[in-house]
């Protein structure tokens, strides 16, 4: 808006008054169809509204007092109702008549302006009246674009076009996805520029993916490794913004590769659901419960569940009772996915099943939290969910004396004190370690894992313990939930597919079906693995502060930045 052109805010009002006037004079008014003036006639029918209020009151109270029936009334009694509705039918009316004046005078009053008039008074109203955002001259200028999309972007800005319908309103991914990031930026008034648009398949996230999408967001991926691995060597992609955590990961790896490598054995491999179901009585709720956990039911019941998929086996079924409540955990393997759409569907087929000897049961929900999903839970810790991991190495004294710049003693002595003692006196849940969850969460980025589930997924366990009388450290992480697919989800998009590429566990393995997903769980434990191992010699050495002043800290001069 060119700020030249705008018209004084004074001749405005002087303007939009004057019409006011002219409309008072011209136009006819709502009321005028009474008979009465309006003051007067309200206040008729609100004194006829009370007085016949009272006198009803005080009949229906005598009635009661000498027993007769309220239905009984007098001719009186029945003028008083029929004045009560007319009077409360015109006040309810009274309302809507002076909110029909309003909007006469007020369309009268912009007929006389001109669109640019218009506006003007539309914004100063919306400026009084909200609050404060960046004038639209604030914003950059938006791209031009077609005659269609701008009628598209108008509709959405209005409300006529739902914003999530674009994509198949259109059958343009893309095309759908800058329409609404037009709409959106009209509509806060804010710019999103710097956020990517092009460059980016959107295709690829329909339906499965991100809903309404209006760009993507830019995370480095740094290589950490190689990661010698039983016998086996990885590079490591990981998604960070944290400076340090690249580097002091790829120490870790580099010491576990002069020492030999590191040892990953696999203990479980079990994606669970528990759905919490309902009787009428705790009987009821324990005679389920006995008939889950028998032997005898329990190949009938993994036929039932594994009906919906070829790739999910159930394993076991462990239940809890809170009064009549009943909560099952159906645990089972699910191939090279994470799995939880398909344990779902395979619980959903038992849940159908039982309904059949059980028709008092009442589902309450597929998920009653004692699964347990993306929450910090004691059953994750104790029974494990997903794959359950253990990972070891021994690191050689000259190895932690050069490579990780400090001792032996030194690191046993701060792990019983920081990861165990520390985590104990805190009262913490699967937190006994110094920060598995920075390269878990920067795994499961890069390859596309769900981030949530970093929640359990960090769960770990450090142990050092000095070995070969003192000379040798051996250093194990034991992580009993980790979630993660190489099928399915984030896994398929382009950048995240190169990142499974590149540690050689891209999509199913149709020989070995959940082969490569194991593999993926043991490559985050062994980075877990060299992770702790470098941030605790930091720490024991005193190089922490030193390290992330150097690897955590911009150079660049803010004061320069975006001007």
């Amino acid at each position: 808006m060119d700020i030249r052109r705008r018209p004084p805010l004074r001749s405005h009002y002087n303007q939009k008054h004057k019409a006011d006037e002219t409309v008072d004079q011209r136009s006819p008014k709502a009321s005028d169809a009474l008979p009465l003036p309006l003051y007067l006639t309200n206040g008729i029918f609100f004194t006829l509204f009370f007085s016949v209020s009272y006198f009803l009151l005080q009949r229906w109270r005598d009635k009661i007092r000498s027993s007769i029936p309220l239905h009984v009334v007098t001719l009186s009694e029945l003028a008083a109702i029929v004045s009560l509705i007319a009077s409360f039918i015109y006040l309810l009316g009274f309302f809507g008549i002076d909110f029909v004046q309003s909007i006469i005078s007020r369309n009268s009053a912009w007929d006389l302006e001109n669109d640019d008039e218009q506006r003007f008074l539309v914004n100063e109203d919306r400026n009084i009246h909200s609050p404060a955002k960046p004038r639209l001259m604030d914003l950059p200028a938006i791209p031009s674009v077609s005659q269609d999309d701008e009628e598209l972007v108008k509709s959405v800005v209005s409300g006529e076009v739902p914003s999530y319908s674009l994509e198949s309103k259109l059958g343009d991914c893309f095309r759908a996805a800058k329409i609404r990031r037009d709409a959106v930026q009209r509509l806060v008034g804010r710019s999103l520029e710097g956020l990517p648009l092009e460059g980016f398949d959107y295709d690829s996230i329909l339906g499965q993916c991100c809903e309404m999408p209006v760009g993507y967001v830019q995370i480095p991926v740094g290589i950490a490794g190689p990661l010698l691995l039983n016998g086996c060597e990885y590079s490591v992609p990981m998604a960070t913004t944290e400076g340090c955590l690249v580097a002091s990961t790829n120490r870790g790896c580099k010491a576990i590769f002069a020492s030999g490598g590191a040892t990953c054995v696999l203990l479980r491999d079990a994606m669970t659901r528990a759905p919490v179901v309902r009787f009428t009585s705790a009987k009821r709720a324990t005679e389920l419960k006995f008939f889950l956990e028998d032997p005898l039911n329990f190949d009938t019941l993994s036929v039932v569940f594994s009906k919906s998929s070829r790739f999910a086996r159930l394993q076991g079924i462990k239940c809890a009772i809170a009064g009549k409540n009943l909560y099952i955990r159906f645990s089972c393997s699910t191939g090279d996915a994470m799995g939880m759409n398909m344990v779902s569907k395979g619980v959903q087929n038992v849940l159908d099943f039982l309904q059949n000897d059980f028709p008092d049961m009442d589902v309450i929900g597929i998920s009653g939290n004692f699964c347990s999903d993306k929450k910090p839970a004691a059953v994750n810790w104790i029974e494990g969910r997903g794959k359950s991991v253990v990972c070891e190495a021994i690191i050689t004294r000259h190895v932690v004396t050069k490579v990780l710049k400090t001792t032996v003693p030194a690191l046993v002595e701060l792990n019983m004190l920081k990861n165990l003692t520390g985590s104990a006196v805190a009262g913490a849940l699967g937190g006994f370690n110094a920060h598995a969850a920075n390269i878990v969460s920067a795994i499961y980025i890069a390859t596309g894992q769900d981030p949530a589930q970093n929640i359990e997924s960090s769960h770990c366990i450090t142990m050092m313990e000095a070995i070969n009388n003192g000379n040798d450290l051996h250093i194990s992480v034991t992580m009993p939930s980790i979630e993660v697919g190489t099928v399915g989800g984030g896994t398929q998009l382009a950048s995240q597919s190169a990142c499974l590429n590149l540690l050689g566990v891209k999509g199913a393995n149709k020989e070995s079906p959940g082969s490569n997903s194991q593999l993926l769980a043991t490559v985050v434990a062994g980075s877990v693995l060299a992770g702790e191992l470098s941030l605790m010699s930091a720490i024991a050495g005193g190089q922490l502060v030193k390290s992330h002043m150097k690897y955590n800290r911009s150079s660049r001069d803010v004061t320069k930045i975006g001007s």
